[in-house]
């Protein structure tokens, strides 16, 4: 059985006096496609910012064996195209967080840049202007930038929105390809089904602040 890196224990997560997810117990395996199926309103942005640390459980506990690098690729993001970033600028970007303040990126950061472009399918577009790509091209952008920080556990949060149908099976065959090439653990959010069912090794059901997998 494979090992657990992050472990929920009967965790409640909430803002302020208001609780959004309650009760939940599961575990993040090693190297596997969590799928996280919930509507919108669910909670599911609230449990990746539960994995995160971004917000303390109200009850239980959340843990791992260890200091985890996590890659988060948020829903919406937005990136103000006013400047003229490069594809490769951005992804650079990923590396920033393993760097102490104004260091400079070596041969190590710039050889995982150019792996995680390569894994993205953006090679030929690294010297491409950021606003200039389509909504699925930026989307793989921002995921090759979480790549390029070699995050222990990638989290994506709605990676298909908006996206049509062809758009929606590009970024899902990118995520089986990340798995296949990494090994690395995903969780992969949606409120849609049909986009992560044959994606994911397990899937997770939110629904009136409950999980059952």
């Amino acid at each position: 059985m494979a090992e657990s890196v992050v472990r929920f224990d009967e965790v409640s997560l909430g803002y302020g006096k208001r609780l959004v997810l309650q009760g939940l117990t599961f575990d993040i395996k090693k190297g596997e496609c969590l799928g996280v199926i919930g509507p919108n309103g669910a909670g599911t942005t609230t449990l990746l910012r539960g994995v995160l640390g971004l917000i303390r459980p109200r009850a239980g506990c959340i843990s791992a064996p260890g200091a985890l690098h996590y890659g988060y690729v948020m829903q919406r993001q937005f990136l103000d195209t006013l400047f003229p970033f490069s594809v490769a600028d951005i992804v650079r970007m990923g590396r920033f967080g393993r760097k102490p303040a104004w260091g400079r990126l070596n041969r190590k950061d710039r050889q995982q840049v150019e792996d995680a472009l390569e894994i993205a399918g953006l090679t030929d577009l690294q010297d491409a202007l950021y606003r200039e790509l389509s909504g699925g091209q930026r989307q793989r952008t921002l995921i090759a930038r979480a790549l390029a920080y070699e995050p222990d556990v990638l989290l994506l949060d709605e990676p298909t929105n908006d996206m049509d149908v062809k758009g929606e099976n590009q970024i899902m065959g990118l995520v089986q390809e990340i798995q296949r090439k990494t090994g690395g653990t995903i969780v992969l959010v949606s409120h849609l089904l049909h986009v992560v069912l044959n994606y994911a090794e397990r899937l997770m059901f939110l629904a009136d602040g409950k999980a059952q997998l």
